[in-house]
């Protein structure tokens, strides 16, 4: 359970970094937002996942 905990973790942190450097990137690119909504949608509701699925095995591990 811990080895599980600790890769949604690993998960959630690079997925978060990955949207603070990716959504400016793609909001300043020539199309910008007509282009890439949908996949900044989607990267937004996997961190929001994330941000439930961290807190419910968080409670398993401690």
């Amino acid at each position: 359970m811990l080895f599980l905990f600790q890769l949604t973790l690993f998960a959630f942190i690079a997925l978060s970094f990955a949207l603070v450097v990716g959504v400016p990137v793609v909001l300043a690119s020539a199309d910008g937002w007509a282009s890439s909504k949908q996949i900044v949608f989607s990267g937004a509701s996997l961190w929001i996942f994330l941000v439930f699925l961290v807190g419910i095995l968080n409670s398993f591990v401690v």
